[in-house]
């Protein structure tokens, strides 16, 4: 199916070089020699002459195609569900009616031997640009070497990904960590035991690097992880000491059925946390602590449903337009369904609160969306 799709995607990329004609070439770096070689290469893919490679390195193209479609009732949140808009005088609707296709991702990874184990590379981009517009944007670009040193953007060591929950909006629940950050990471494992560490650009505002160091364990049925991050942040010209720590896990008690729960905690932590809460407020850091936890159940080989729950908590008030926060929460109920092994359906029920403990001011909207997804 992969091959396939390849060579779907490459053929496109050959009739649009094609298309361009003498424009494409036109800086003189270009030749009619590469457009029949890429030619050449479509026509072994679709012969069935092996996978698509450049050389000595084989190339995987990925991705999926999304629709969204969503129903909001008091407040507008966006093509996510960001519970942060929720209250805000600025985003007050009486029902909204949205879509969009700006989920949809494209990726390439890469494969080369060498006398350092495999290299492999992986470049990622979906369509989320800035102030709602459908822009190609950087995910992921890094390189790996041997399964060991991890060079580029990728996930932030500190965040557990493999326990984040499942939604079909794109942020998922509040209370968990979420970024992808330039970094460079050393991994080792052995048994079911992996070790990593890595010195990464930190997502807040910082002069300094930040440090962090995980373990996980992945046995039959179950799995664990803890993390942790040090690192600087600055405040009114001064810096400011970030730490934290995640503890997180996964089990399967039953066939088809998983539990997952995610546990955040930390000082100026905010910039990394899906609800966004300030670093620091006043020159001071600002604490959160967060979790998360999911329920999963398989119906059969093509339904799933799960609900799942958020919690953000911080010390001091971030604030946001004309209200601030320092309390968050959301609710995902949710079901997948497989029309076919790439295609899915998906639709979610989503509650969102946002609450200033100081102020006693309290806000909760909630919104219905549907989705229609084609991996490649």
């Amino acid at each position: 199916m992969m091959k396939n799709q390849a060579t779907k995607l490459l053929t496109l990329a050959a009739l649009g070089i094609t298309s361009a004609g003498t424009a494409a070439f036109a800086d003189g770096h270009g030749s009619k020699s590469e457009i029949d070689e890429l030619r050449a290469r479509v026509e072994a893919l679709e012969a069935g002459g092996g996978d698509l490679s450049f050389g000595g390195t084989s190339v995987d193209i990925y991705g999926y195609l999304k629709a969204d479609f969503f129903y909001e009732n008091d407040f507008a949140q966006g093509d996510t569900a960001f519970v942060n808009n929720i209250g805000e005088p600025a985003n007050a609707i009486s029902g909204d009616f949205g879509a969009t296709a700006r989920q949809t991702r494209l990726g390439f990874r890469t494969s080369t031997p060498s006398a350092l184990g495999d290299v492999k590379g992986k470049l990622e981009l979906d369509l989320f640009g800035s102030g709602g517009t459908a822009e190609l944007r950087l995910r992921h670009a890094s390189i790996d070497i041997g399964g060991t040193w991890l060079i580029g953007q990728d996930w932030t060591n500190f965040m557990p990904i493999s326990h984040y929950p499942t939604s079909v909006e794109f942020n998922g629940p509040v209370g968990i960590t979420f970024a992808r950050v330039p970094q460079i990471r050393y991994t080792t494992s052995f048994d079911n035991v992996s070790l990593s560490a890595s010195i990464e650009e930190n997502n807040a505002a910082s002069e300094d690097p930040v440090f962090t160091a995980a373990a996980a364990y992945n046995g039959e049925g179950w799995g664990a992880r803890i993390a942790g991050l040090t690192g600087t942040v600055q405040s009114g010209g001064s810096n400011i000491d970030q730490t934290g720590i995640t503890v997180s896990g996964t089990v399967s008690p039953w066939a088809g059925g998983t539990f997952t729960a995610t546990y955040v905690y930390g000082e100026a932590l905010g910039p990394l946390m899906i609800g966004g809460g300030a670093a620091a407020v006043g020159g001071q850091a600002n604490d959160v602590e967060g979790y998360t936890v999911e329920f999963r159940q398989s119906v059969n080989d093509k339904l799933s449903v799960g609900i799942a729950y958020g919690r953000e908590e911080y010390d001091l008030p971030t604030s946001t337009g004309t209200l601030s926060f320092d309390e968050l929460e959301t609710v995902h109920l949710n079901a997948f369904y497989s029309l076919t092994d790439d295609l899915t359906i998906g639709a979610e029920y989503f509650y969102g609160e946002r609450n200033d403990t100081i102020t006693g001011r309290s806000f909760d909207d909630d919104r219905i969306q549907i989705s229609a997804q084609l991996n490649f």
